[in-house]
């Protein structure tokens, strides 16, 4: 294996980790919001499955559009469709 694909690999990694952590704050404020009941958690919920639903209509256009073309890419792609919604969660949450 190359220096560059391990690179890649390993950036990729790491990537990974900071997306999980970033989902488990996630996680935990929006089980915090449902807690509480109301129409917030009506929403929140609500707003929780679109954005999976819109995360996994994201990567599949990505891999069907034939510009994905390795392993790498791929998970890369799965990173990104995710990561913009943890992180915008993260921010709209805290």
């Amino acid at each position: 294996m190359n220096r560059q694909l391990t690179d890649q690999w390993t950036r990729l990694w790491v990537d990974s980790a900071l997306l999980m952590a970033d989902a488990a704050t996630v996680m935990t404020l929006r089980t915090l919001t449902m807690m509480h009941g109301g129409r917030a958690a009506t929403r929140e919920g609500e707003r929780m499955v679109a954005e999976k639903v819109e995360a996994g209509f994201e990567l599949a256009g990505r891999l069907v559009s034939g510009r994905v073309r390795t392993p790498e890419a791929a998970a890369r792609a799965a990173l990104t469709a995710a990561g913009k919604r943890v992180r915008a969660n993260r921010k709209r949450l805290a």
